[in-house]
């Protein structure tokens, strides 16, 4: 039986994300305003905010499973394959935003928070991302060596790509040399990479048993739409900046001028305060409600949400981003993060006037 009405229904996600919540921010706007010292270790320890964390997981899952069963035919509509393309996509946006929350589990030293980060990133399939982000990205961010880094004039088309092969092979010799390090094979159990792998195997088998070969290009698709979603923000986040190398050859240490901030009321709620990032990066251990605005972080025109849609449009991104960028650096464009095309342009003295025309 055909049932109408339900045509957006199945597109919620993507409306929620990319029109409801970059016009609430537009209207709601900005707050710069940090929680007062006398406050940080009471919110620090109040258990409101780690379950809300812990109960996104629940209402993920049960998400995933209803888009399985509909998949597969059950329930009481006759759905389009546009129909289905639309739930698809609105489960990945869930699944994305669960890589926020396994994000935010991930960083905890308590061992059933950091758990829960992984079961949370199953669904997505991207259970490395615990191992690079937590090692690989805070140790090496706004450097050339961070493949999780975007640079000036990199389109989010050729970052994805370079970010998601990049993050696997930096999860995989980290956790490789950490068992290297205690004289034992890194193909164990106890492999961080090798495990959380194995839950999105296990998680996958055991839906495709329960509801049909038939829920796979659907199942494989949200996770695809899932870790993109991640990898566009990470896109943003640190768009052309670059640490200074050292006379001795190390970078500078990490500061608040190395991300891209927001303080876009509604997207920070969404996003458990992700776009202070800035503060997350200073110190990874504070949790999301205690996260602190710094007057020296840039600042992105718009919240997340507002930043990820102009992003899926390399002109449009170029023309916001990139005079930023070079204002960021006082027009000094060799100093930040650069392409190779605009490295090669830069060299050549060939990079024409329109940035600068921009910048001024």
């Amino acid at each position: 039986m055909q049932v109408t009405g339900f045509e957006l229904f199945w597109w919620l996600g993507p409306i929620l994300a990319f029109a409801v919540i970059p016009v609430l921010d537009h209207w709601v706007g900005p707050d710069a305003e940090n929680p007062p010292d006398s406050a940080l270790a009471w919110l620090e320890n109040d258990r409101f905010y780690r379950w809300v964390n812990v109960l996104y997981l629940p209402g993920q899952y049960l998400s995933l499973i209803f888009a399985c069963w509909i998949w597969a035919g059950g329930g009481w509509v006759d759905m389009t394959l546009v129909d289905r393309f639309g739930l698809m996509v609105t489960v990945g946006i869930i699944g994305g935003v669960a890589i926020s929350t396994a994000h935010e589990l991930g960083h905890r030293r308590v061992g059933p928070e950091r758990r829960l980060g992984k079961i949370a990133l199953a669904q997505s399939g991207y259970g490395h991302f615990v191992v690079e982000h937590n090692r690989g990205h805070h140790a090496r961010v706004a450097t050339p060596e961070d493949p999780a880094s975007a640079r000036l004039g990199e389109s989010l088309y050729s970052f994805i790509p370079r970010s998601v092969i990049g993050g696997i092979r930096s999860a995989w010799r980290l956790e490789r040399a950490r068992f290297e390090r205690i004289g034992t094979s890194h193909w164990s159990l106890r492999n961080d990479v090798l495990n959380a792998w194995l839950l999105t195997v296990i998680l996958f088998a055991v839906l495709v048993a329960w509801f049909g070969v038939v829920i796979v290009p659907w199942l494989a698709g949200q996770a695809v739409i899932g870790f993109c979603m991640l990898e566009t923000v990470n896109y943003l986040e640190h768009y052309g900046l670059r640490r200074q190398k050292l006379p001795d050859g190390r970078y500078e240490r990490v500061r608040a001028s190395h991300s891209w901030n927001s303080n876009t009321i509604v997207a920070n709620l969404c996003l458990f305060h992700l776009q202070r990032h800035s503060d997350h990066h200073a110190h990874p251990l504070r949790r999301y409600q205690t996260l602190r605005h710094a007057d020296e972080a840039p600042q992105l025109p718009s919240g997340y949400a507002t930043m990820m849609l102009i992003a899926m449009v390399p002109p449009l991104w170029r023309r916001v981003m990139d005079p930023r960028v070079i204002a960021h650096y006082g027009g000094r464009i060799h100093l930040a993060a650069l392409s190779p095309r605009y490295a090669k342009k830069v060299q050549s003295g060939d990079f024409g006037g329109q940035l600068a025309d921009n910048v001024a």
